[in-house]
């Protein structure tokens, strides 16, 4: 069976995560403790204590998510599960890439705490916001953004699955957009409560400061293909990965593209490796018959078959 890994990205956070993981098995434990040495902070009692107002501030929900979805992952890898192919959900690509091998866990977490502490800081200096459209299609939410970028900046962020779009930008468009959208007949929109304009030209300083990050280190080829949020297409030269991890931060995830490319390319089999269940939900409304599943504990990883 064709098995594509499927990573979570910034929202599928929750207290708790990843204890199981560093109480039981020596793998957590090792890349946990990493993790507080490379973050500078105490990434596991943030994790595993919280409180919330902490835990889903970007610069530490993005880390505390990317390191239990890679103990998850490479506990499968060391179980014999390999995926003939993987993707992630925004920053779920960062741990897809380190699944795929194209950098280490601490090469990958490095990468990580720049991007999250860049978005954030991005953020503050340009106040931007997110919302959820639910029930337009994406032509319509694609020309209900441009009738409000008149001046100012809101764009489609996430295209998650048929009739779902995020979209991204400066709060005055952004809300302007929203108004639009419901009298449009969205049947529901949901602001998201983000701490700036995610996949959008807001996040520019993001990307510089990312950019060079990625230019100082070294990417290798990756042993599977690893689908890109910017292009919805597999790729596995280090080229690709480091021109689309730096575009990724201002461009849309093609999140729906991605998923039914690989339905096309023979992929019958869908993994979610991390916290929460967003992904599969997506994938339930992308096509219900798609075989889907998730792993985000330890006892997933050992009874899975």
């Amino acid at each position: 069976m064709n098995t594509a890994f499927l990573f979570p990205g910034q929202a599928s956070q929750k207290i708790g995560m990843g204890f199981d993981l560093f109480q039981k098995s020596e793998l957590g434990k090792k890349y946990y403790d990493l993790a507080n040495d490379i973050l500078d902070c105490d990434i596991q009692d943030i994790s595993f204590n919280g409180p919330e107002e902490i835990l889903k501030q970007t610069k530490y929900t993005q880390p505390a998510i990317y390191v239990v979805s890679v103990i998850l992952g490479k506990l499968l890898l060391d179980k014999g599960f390999t995926p003939t192919v993987a993707a992630g959900h925004s920053l779920g690509e960062y741990s897809a890439l380190t699944i795929g091998g194209a950098f280490n866990f601490r090469t990958g977490l490095k990468l990580v705490k720049c991007r999250a502490e860049s978005m954030q800081t991005a953020g503050e200096i340009q106040n931007g916001t997110m919302a959820a459209i639910i029930g337009l299609s994406d032509d319509k939410i694609q020309s209900i953004c441009g009738s409000c970028s008149n001046g100012n900046v809101v764009v489609p962020a996430n295209y998650n699955s048929p009739g779902q779009v995020v979209i991204s930008g400066e709060v005055s468009a952004v809300y302007l957009a929203i108004n639009k959208a419901t009298e449009a007949g969205a049947r529901n929109v949901i602001k998201l409560n983000v701490s700036g304009a995610f996949h959008s030209p807001l996040m520019t300083p993001a990307r510089e400061a990312l950019a060079e990050m990625l230019n100082s280190i070294e990417i290798r080829d990756t042993i599977m293909p690893v689908y890109l949020n910017v292009s919805a297409k597999p790729v596995t030269k280090r080229s690709d990965i480091q021109n689309g991890l730096i575009s990724q931060l201002e461009k849309p995830v093609l999140w729906h593209k991605t998923i039914t490319t690989m339905n096309k390319n023979k992929i019958n089999k869908y993994v979610e490796i991390g916290p929460g269940r967003v992904l599969q939900g997506l994938n339930r409304r992308i096509n219900r018959t798609f075989q889907t599943t998730g792993i985000e504990t330890l006892d997933d990883v050992i009874h899975c078959v």
